[in-house]
């Protein structure tokens, strides 16, 4: 069974992760009695559950971008006051 990373795991809901860990765990069993054919369909089941928590992920990330890009912004602006201010002091 493949597990998803840390931060899509962070993401789940708490019925999403309860029902991420049952299917991990009926996976395992699979697993262990080598019933590798329930296993591939148990691990779609686990692939789908998921979907929501990565565009969650994916929503995080494009927030950030955007957050750096107001941020980068906004400083230009001051700079470029404080550069127009400190052209009138020497004027």
């Amino acid at each position: 069974m493949r597990h998803c990373s840390v931060q899509v795991r962070g993401l789940l809901t708490r019925d999403e992760l309860d029902r991420y860990n049952a299917l991990m765990d009926v996976g395992h069993f699979l697993e262990s009695s080598s019933r590798y054919d329930l296993v591939a369909v148990i691990q779609k089941e686990i692939d789908i559950l998921i979907l929501p928590a990565i565009e969650r992920l994916k929503e995080k990330g494009r927030q950030r971008d955007r957050d750096t890009e107001e941020y980068l912004a906004r400083k230009a602006q001051i700079e470029a006051e404080l550069a127009a201010i400190r052209d009138e002091d020497e004027e």
